[in-house]
């Protein structure tokens, strides 16, 4: 009895291994906004194809995902305001009031409300996405752009284009409570997950600075050189952090390169070559992969992050700038 119990295990056990090995890798879709063609394209990242394109509103640049991913919001810059999508039929949900020019938003992590960068008119303004109303508009820097919210939620944070500033602002007051100078043009501001730390590229400066998210103090630098490069290419725009701390990748423009750094000692590990032109990007769900959106190529990279290695471009419209991804 034994013996055949001890069988029947052995054989239950290797027809599950079986099983699990022939699934396939978990799939995820990545909505990546088309600034030229004025649409969203629908990316199926396990078989990395095109399956759906959105048409939209006027120049959508960001895009992010609200209500436990099921809406899509799409910052449509010529038309100043925010359209909302269901992230799973693609319908128009409704529009949301912005000032002129959303350009990048960030969402509070309980959900709402949405902080938005209006390129211009010097403004962050504060938007309720339930009830669809504007709840403040906060004086920032002459062209704002980056827009990211603390993990704890009392802070969230813009980069201004031309004044070259990190302005803190207080979720509650809605009080700027400091202005940290960076270098030429900022763009991405990006929070490590335990928020002890900001990251903001400068695309002119061509620099990443760290800042102390507690003494509000830059308290490192990264530079980057590429042999071969001329260093005027080398443009730091999108951020990405890995939740673990561990590792951050840096889209570098017009240089095509994707940097590898580690986030714990600020050094620059390794460049990865992808399309022309890289914009912004973002991390699978599982951190098994990261996408890139490359402008002038008209395509989106997926990047192997266990293997740092870049394996497949997928074409999408023109001028891809902004990328979310979600369950599929």
């Amino acid at each position: 009895m034994k013996a055949v119990s001890r069988s029947l295990v052995a054989t239950l056990l290797a027809t599950a291994s079986v099983t699990i090995a022939a699934l396939p890798a978990h799939a995820y879709r990545a909505f990546v906004s088309n600034e030229k063609d004025n649409t969203i394209s629908v990316i199926d990242t396990e078989k990395a194809k095109v399956i759906e394109t959105i048409k939209v509103g006027q120049r959508p640049r960001g895009v992010i995902l609200a209500k436990n991913d099921t809406w899509l919001l799409v910052c449509t810059s010529d038309d100043n305001r925010i359209e909302v999508y269901d992230a799973n039929t693609y319908k128009l949900i409704k529009n949301l009031p912005s000032g002129p020019d959303p350009e990048l938003f960030d969402l509070h992590p309980s959900g709402n409300p949405l902080y938005i960068a209006n390129e211009d008119d010097n403004i962050v303004t504060v938007v309720d996405i339930d009830a669809g109303k504007i709840l403040a508009e906060v004086p920032v820097g002459v062209e704002p752009e980056g827009m990211a919210v603390s993990p704890d939620g009392k802070v969230v944070v813009n980069t201004s284009e031309t004044t070259n500033m990190a302005h803190f602002i207080d979720t509650k007051t809605h009080k700027t409570t400091a202005n940290i100078l960076v270098d030429n043009r900022p763009r991405v501001a990006q929070f490590t997950s335990d928020g002890k730390h900001l990251w903001v590229s400068a695309e002119i400066g061509g620099t990443v600075s760290i800042i102390d998210t507690e003494t509000k103090e830059v308290i490192h630098k990264i530079g980057f050189e590429i042999p071969g490069v001329n260093s005027d290419a080398i443009q730091p725009v999108g951020v990405r952090i890995t939740k673990d701390g561990s590792k951050a990748f840096v889209a570098l423009g017009p240089a095509n390169r994707i940097a590898v750094v580690d986030a714990k000692t600020f050094k620059v590990e390794k460049y990865i070559l992808v399309g022309q032109r890289v914009w912004n990007l973002a991390f699978t769900p599982d951190e098994k992969k990261i996408l890139t959106t490359n402008g002038v190529s008209n395509d989106v990279t997926i990047i192997d992050v266990a293997k740092e290695r870049a394996y497949k471009s997928v074409p999408v419209g023109r001028y891809p700038w902004g990328i979310v991804i979600t369950e599929k």
